[in-house]
């Protein structure tokens, strides 16, 4: 496939937006990825000289499907005619799919259509493994990653004249929407197709999280000025009062938190200022850019986009105007010491962190024998029992944190989050790149994460979902002090404290090479296990820290009932949990003088066995009476039935406030 038309006007629109395009990527198709879809076609009970299921959707049925389809389908065609631009004339087509396999839309040359045609490649064609076998659509809806098939790959020899290349397309709570993918004749394989099929379908993927909150503060930022607004940006969205929404990929990736982390942030808690220094500097300054710093110490620009109601908008310049004075629009976004945010997690250190549980303060006392003597860390423990916070704790109380606060500076913290990493940006972003390295890189190339964290701590999460061919490069730099950025000669000596956390069996990982021996040994320095959350003998205390961390001073206590529920929970999400959970209650309490279970989630009550929720009780609750007092009672006793007994949402619905639907709730029970 050549690219002969990429000088075409607008046809490098994909390739210059983003160093996407890796200078180490082949574009060839993963064996192994083939194996076991081989495996699982022939479990289908396919075999691969049958004749190939031709039949398609029906005109109703399409129909249906594309409707159900709208809103991908709105946001991806742009895109794929930009994509088809680049391959035009080369014998292929580009095609959308559902989260089925059914394509939706194609396309494509004229004389490779007709082709395609003959073995149902067309709008209504269904291409699941279960009906095609091995096929790029089928496989990469099944491994949820891209996939190139090529040739005879295929498991079916009547689709052996093809070359695929697909990538699925995500929304923003990670939910697998549809496939985007190239497929021409097999003589026509370019390596770099896959590159521009993962490119388009990040661009799709970023233009659906743009389209999916009305009502919202969006940020996009990067730690290069000039990629704000390109393709690698991040994009990071928060309902008005802060509260985090939603994020693409390379957000993720920036921040070192995968969508289940962020889920309990803030805006101040991800970036150290209030809400209310974004909404002046968007009034003072528009769309420039602004300087803010990561929860990890990295610096990044952003521009700010607000979405909001009137009324929402309108609040929030009333909370500028009683704000403090705030730092003009020319001046950077970091948080002084004044606009510390006096509520949300604080950022730990090791005494705060020990809280009376036996097995946390010896973890303590072993982690400060070795903090400053070069010693990696291996945090382990199961998902939400706070190895970042740990992780955090270890980098304030080493010594060069405390040297660089005197000075007045801030020694890094940079946190990846190796199960975040998009595959297409793994390598630049943790290595860096020099100018030319690669097509569509900007100038003067990038620094790497791991260069970031020179003189701090680099803080690698989840480490056991780190590819393979990764793990040697990491394990060079970690042994040779130095990093190497693709593309260059250059050696850069590096000089940080490592700490990694894992929810997985590494040495088992080891002894069946899934993960690298060596690199297991050379970052297991010091191992420590954090506990559970039902194993620990400090929950309550943990529960009333997080609770003023939240509330403040003033935050409602809770009550006899819900301390007792709180310590006979399970705790599956341990810490992560806990802190949604109190976060959730704060907010339904908002006014009143203690958290009762009527403030808790219906799904943590059912799942910890305590009382029916609301909705149940207001059964109980039904009038006798049309007097004006039990009007008013029916109305409110049908909306929380419509929600599900949720009286944030009945109270919404109403137009009323909450504490409104207490006190009718309270004076009917008496």
């Amino acid at each position: 496939m050549q690219y002969h038309q990429a000088n075409r006007p607008g046809a490098g629109a994909l390739l210059g937006a983003t160093p996407l395009l890796q200078a180490t990527a082949d574009g060839l198709p993963d064996l192994q990825v083939i194996e076991r879809s081989h495996q699982r076609s022939s479990s289908y009970g396919i075999t691969r000289s049958q004749r190939p299921d031709l039949d398609q959707l029906s005109r109703a049925d399409l129909a249906q499907t594309l409707e159900a389809n709208q809103v991908l389908s709105g946001h991806a065609r742009p895109v794929m005619e930009t994509l088809y631009d680049q391959i035009r004339n080369t014998h292929s087509m580009v095609i959308l799919s559902d989260a089925e396999g059914t394509i939706l839309h194609t396309q494509g040359d004229s004389d490779f259509l007709t082709k395609a045609d003959r073995v149902a490649l067309g709008p209504g064609g269904r291409w699941s493994e279960q009906l095609r076998g091995t096929n790029a659509i089928g496989t990469a809806l099944f491994e949820q990653k891209p996939t190139t098939v090529h040739a005879q790959q295929h498991y079916l020899d009547a689709n052996g004249f093809l070359t695929c290349s697909a990538a699925p397309i995500f929304d923003h709570r990670g939910q697998v929407l549809g496939v985007l993918d190239v497929s021409g004749e097999c003589g026509s394989f370019h390596k770099h197709t896959m590159a521009l099929v993962r490119m388009s379908a990040q661009m799709i993927e970023n233009h659906l999280l743009a389209g999916s909150f009305p009502d919202c503060i969006t940020l996009h930022f990067h730690s290069r000025a000039e990629f704000v607004g390109t393709l690698v940006e991040g994009i990071v969205s928060f309902n008005p009062g802060g509260r985090f929404l939603a994020a693409n990929r390379s957000a993720q990736f920036q921040l070192g938190l995968s969508l289940s982390a962020l889920q309990s942030h803030t805006f101040t808690s991800l970036f150290g200022v209030p809400l209310s220094l974004l909404f002046e500097h968007h009034r003072k300054a528009g769309s420039g850019l602004l300087e803010l710093c990561l929860h990890n110490g990295i610096r990044i620009h952003g521009r700010a986009e607000l979405r909001l109601r009137d009324q929402h908008f309108q609040h929030a310049r009333e909370a500028v105007i009683d704000a403090p004075e705030a730092s003009p629009a020319s001046m950077p976004l970091l948080p002084t010491a004044e606009q510390q945010p006096t509520r949300g997690p604080a950022r730990p250190d090791l005494a705060a962190l020990d809280t009376g549980d036996a097995r946390m303060s010896a973890i303590i006392a072993k982690l400060r024998k070795v903090i400053d003597r070069d010693i990696p860390v291996l945090i382990t423990g199961e998902t939400g029992t706070g190895k970042e916070w740990l992780a955090q704790a270890i980098h304030r109380a080493s010594a060069r944190f405390g040297a660089t606060q005197t000075r007045g500076g801030a020694a890094p913290f940079v946190a990846v989050n190796c199960s975040a990493i998009p595959e297409n940006l793994i390598e630049a972003e943790l290595f860096g790149y020099e100018d030319g390295a690669f097509t569509g890189a900007r100038r003067k190339g990038a620094i790497g994460k791991i260069a970031q964290a020179q003189g701090g701590t680099l803080f690698l999460d989840e480490i056991g979902d780190m590819p393979l061919a990764l793990q040697g490069r990491l394990l060079r730099v970690l042994q040779e002090r130095a990093v190497t950025p693709l593309g260059s000669h250059r050696v850069i000596p590096v000089e940080f404290a490592l700490v990694c956390a894992t929810n997985q069996p590494l040495r088992e990982m080891a002894a069946r090479h899934a993960f690298r021996e060596d690199l297991y040994y050379r970052i297991n320095g010091l191992q420590v296990r954090l506990p559970a959350l039902r194993e620990r003998s400090d929950l309550a205390q943990l529960a009333y820290k997080i609770l003023e961390q939240e509330g403040g001073a003033d935050a409602p206590r809770f009550d006899a009932e819900v301390e007792a529920l709180l310590l006979a929970s399970r705790w599956p999400g341990n810490l992560r949990q806990l802190a949604n959970l109190i976060r959730t209650a704060l907010a339904m309490a908002d006014g009143e003088e203690a958290i009762g279970l009527h403030h808790l989630p219906d799904d943590f009550l059912e799942e910890a066995g305590a009382p029916a929720p609301l909705h149940d009780v207001t059964r109980e609750l039904r009038p006798a009476s049309l007097s004006i007092e039990d009007n008013e009672w029916a109305t409110i006793e049908r909306a929380l039935r419509s929600h599900g007994g949720n009286v944030s949402a009945a109270a919404k619905a109403l137009g009323v406030s909450r504490n409104t639907i207490y006190r009718r709730l309270k004076s009917r029970a008496h």
